[in-house]
């Protein structure tokens, strides 16, 4: 079963100022270039607690981690982070664009913010979609530990087929919000509290026979399960902070993450293309333009994958059939990456010889860099296939989705207290 709660969220006040200045792009999508702009936007920015800088002069006693909760102390006391006098959940949507082949397509993803039970993979409420590192999670742990808050909500994904959760967000999104901020990649944000006890057990029981899937904050969750046990003891580390979106919503959009290959020894691209002719049709295309569009036209029953090469003009698709339903991702991973060009699936998870962009265009320039040899491109993964590979009890190949756009972090904060 679903287990969902509301709880007294902490946000930022008026105090703090424009809250385009606050809220952030999840902590693993900070780029060093936007920490800084993060930080010069305000005192009060949220990156100062989620990915602040260390330094050399960092001691057990004065590090990123006692500062963050530094951060969090001072700003509750001076009244920049204001607890809400009642429990909620929050409608949350999330209005964007995305290009198509005729022009950008504007979608609204709606969501539910609420408190979900931590709970181990093994009880079949919350499942997964991809495999953890143990880095990410070391470091979450300890911002964890010295903060006892969640800052960022988890992205969790159910089944509904009649669209009833909708019914009743659409209902709360009625009132006037309160909050409103678009962030840098042009999505809007809007908030509104759901505090009426009655709507809340109703989207209680509407959620409590449904599976929940982890489309992103798999290291997150892994953390919380980990804090749980640390504190066998401390009702509130027994849930964690979530919005929930029905997958069968128009605005559940999921984006190909293209393949970067570099700097690997004895890079061939003709006896690459030869090797890959054992495993798939090579189909030589005239341009950019029309690998994109070979690429959106595959068939069901059809793999579809693109390719340019380091010294080669020419565009490639690797055209197979897929009675099977194979994913892209894995094919790719497994033929091309590891049987065609040798990458070991710990070259892979290490990002030793390859890295992940989201942007078709993006992506191809990067052949133009130092070191790039090859760019493999995908068609986007369906979140049926996403849902059924982890319902079965299966993880996908590393960056296998890409949930657009991200969850802010920084609209609401739940702090575990004793």
């Amino acid at each position: 079963m679903a287990k969902i709660f509301p709880f007294r969220a902490y946000r930022y006040s008026p105090r703090a100022g424009d809250p385009g200045r606050l809220v952030t792009q999840p902590y693993d999508k900070i780029t060093p270039e936007m920490q800084e702009r993060y930080f010069s936007l305000s005192a009060y920015n949220l990156a100062h607690v989620i990915r602040g800088r260390s330094g050399p002069a960092d001691t057990a006693a004065d590090n990123v981690y006692t500062r963050a909760a530094r951060y969090l102390e001072d700003w509750i006391a001076s009244g920049i982070l204001v607890q809400d006098s009642q429990p909620s959940l929050f409608a949350y949507f999330q209005k964007f664009q995305v290009e198509a082949p005729t022009g950008p397509v504007t979608h609204l993803r709606k969501g539910l913010i609420a408190l979900g039970a931590v709970e181990d993979y093994s009880e079949g409420s919350v499942y997964r979609h991809e495999l953890t590192h143990s880095g990410p999670k070391r470091d979450r742990l300890e911002l964890l530990r010295h903060t006892r808050a969640h800052f960022g909500q988890l992205f969790l994904v159910y089944d509904d087929p009649k669209l009833e959760m909708d019914g009743w967000l659409d209902l709360a999104a009625e009132n006037d919000p309160i909050t409103c901020v678009n962030d840098e990649y042009g999505a809007e944000h809007t908030l509104w509290p759901i505090s009426s006890p009655d709507v809340v057990a109703t989207m209680q029981r509407l959620l409590a026979p449904r599976k929940l899937l982890i489309a992103d904050g798999h290291h997150r969750y892994e953390t919380a399960l980990a804090f749980r046990n640390e504190h066998p003891n401390l009702p509130g580390a027994r849930m964690v902070m979530m919005t929930l979106v029905n997958m069968r919503s128009p605005g559940l959009v999921i984006l190909p993450t293209h393949r970067v290959v570099g700097n690997l020894a004895g890079f061939d691209s003709a006896g690459m293309l030869r090797e890959a002719g054992a495993f798939f049709q090579v189909e030589e295309l005239a341009s950019l333009e029309a690998l994109e569009d070979r690429l959106r036209r595959t068939r069901p029953e059809q793999i579809v994958l693109g390719g340019v090469f380091r010294g080669d003009r020419r565009f490639f698709a690797f055209v197979t059939d897929n009675p099977e339903r194979r994913l892209d991702v894995a094919v790719l991973h497994e033929v091309l990456l590891g049987r065609v060009l040798g990458l070991s699936e710990e070259a892979v998870r290490d990002e030793k010889n390859i890295r992940y962009l989201r942007g078709f265009h993006e992506a191809a320039r990067q052949i133009q860099q130092p070191g790039t040899q090859a760019v493999f491109f995908l068609n986007p993964v369906r979140i049926e296939q996403v849902a059924d590979v982890a319902f079965s009890g299966g993880v996908m190949p590393q960056k296998s989705t890409d949930f657009y756009p991200k969850l802010l972090s920084g609209l609401t904060i739940y702090r575990i207290e004793d």
